[in-house]
């Protein structure tokens, strides 16, 4: 398939992730390879109460080098992931500080499927406890979505485009693809694109575990996200950011930048069917696959690996599967490598898209697959799922799924830069 038109070519140069596995990209990919769990027991408050009291939390978090003291007082846990996703993006880049660079084509799209969580429930504890007089003059920027975005248009002088987006659990996959197309269109040469999210919050867990969405493996914290495994209960809600730094090929290129993978292909749908359950019969998951390949010019026969939105439910795991073979076709699907991060970090829900995008480059990068966790009693038997170790690859184009509650689907095509 060619593509339908020429136009600017997006790649990536940086990569950030601040994670349940990892604080560093480098200590996320290691943890992927490894099959390592961070999902453990909540501990951040008092959780024994609840029907589901575990979590992908994120540990040993360091926000210092990156936000002023103040900076980081003024703004919620989820702005905080994201900021130091981005500075790490941005070195990766080698743009940290960003020298050189024209600031009104610099720009920011950094999306949240659930915001200031934290924070909301923290400033609605001080007004019935303390009084209104006590509630921080900073409530409406520390909580809104695009507090991320704006705080980096601050410290990094992003003068153009800078923006939330929320697609649930999407999120992260559709901040990356609408910011690749304003590169495409010419709006900008550099953008930071990504999500993040921290909803370990008590009123997050209990409402939904109570929509019967979340593992209640409570006494096996590390064996409870299972994506496509038959003893599969749920997913495990998970906190923290992945943001890439996305660049025109050719502004890449002329500062000597190393390139890792290319944004090739994106596309996004909705089910229009229910708020909480995918549309059965997966239309809108094909339509979005479909979608994402005819963009980046790919037939369905390209695909070299599938990083799979794997929650670990058992309807979307289901619905997945069935969705994958219509568009590989049953052949073709048998010989294509799945995996599923988020058996290993839990669903980082606004986030999980990014770092998933983020796994799939550098799956690219060093032609290697993590394996899915727990995936003891796969369900699907036709599918090549990762489950004993990573895997040596040597294939060139990953599609990476993100679907979420709303019926909302996302879909990447990254590949290997070839220029």
């Amino acid at each position: 398939m060619e593509m339908r038109e020429e136009r600017r070519r997006v790649v990536v140069t940086g990569c950030g992730v601040v994670s349940p596995v990892g604080n560093t990209t480098a200590d996320f990919w290691d943890a992927l390879l490894a099959g390592r769990s961070g999902v453990g027991p909540v501990t951040r408050f008092d959780a024994s109460g609840l029907p589901v009291r575990i979590g992908g939390e994120v540990t040993g978090f360091d926000w210092s080098g990156c936000l002023t003291p103040q900076e980081a007082r003024r703004s919620d846990s989820f702005t905080r992931y994201a900021v130091v996703a981005a500075a790490e993006a941005l070195r990766d880049a080698g743009l940290e500080p960003p020298a050189g660079i024209d600031p009104y084509r610099f720009a920011a799209v950094i999306g949240s499927g659930y915001g200031a969580a934290s924070a909301i429930q923290q400033q609605y504890d001080v007004l019935k406890g303390q009084g209104p007089r006590r509630v921080s003059p900073y409530h409406s920027v520390l909580t809104a979505i695009d507090h991320p975005a704006s705080l980096l248009s601050i410290k990094y002088g992003i003068g153009g485009p800078s923006c939330a987006v929320s697609a649930a659990c999407a999120t992260g996959a559709v901040a990356i693809g609408e910011a690749a197309e304003l590169i495409r269109h010419g709006r900008a040469d550099i953008v930071l694109a990504g999500g993040a999210d921290d909803s370990l919050t008590a009123v997050d867990l209990a409402g939904t575990a109570n929509a019967q969405a979340l593992s209640r493996r409570n006494d096996d914290p590390e064996g409870a996200s299972r994506p496509f495994d038959r003893d599969r209960d749920g997913f495990v809600m998970a906190a923290g950011a992945a943001v890439l730094t996305l660049e025109e090929a050719g502004h890449a290129e002329r500062r000597g930048a190393t390139v890792l993978a290319e944004v090739a292909g994106y596309a996004a749908t909705t089910d229009a069917h229910h708020a909480t359950a995918p549309d059965p019969t997966g239309a809108g998951a094909v339509r979005a696959m479909r979608g994402a390949l005819a963009d980046a010019g790919r037939a369905p026969e390209d695909v070299g690996q599938i990083s799979a939105h794997g929650t670990g439910t058992v309807l979307n795991d289901r619905i997945e599967a069935a969705a994958l073979r219509e568009v590989l076709g049953p052949d073709h699907l048998r010989r294509t490598p799945v995996t599923a991060v988020k058996s290993m970090t839990g669903h980082m829900l606004g986030a999980s898209g990014a770092a998933e995008a983020a796994a799939a480059v550098l799956s690219l990068r060093d032609r290697r697959i993590p394996p899915i966790r727990n995936c003891d009693h796969p369900e699907e038997p036709d599918l090549d799922l990762v489950v004993k170790g990573a895997r040596d690859w040597d294939g060139d184009v990953v599609l990476s799924n993100s679907f979420g509650f709303g019926g909302h689907n996302a879909v990447l095509v990254l590949t290997r830069y070839t220029g």
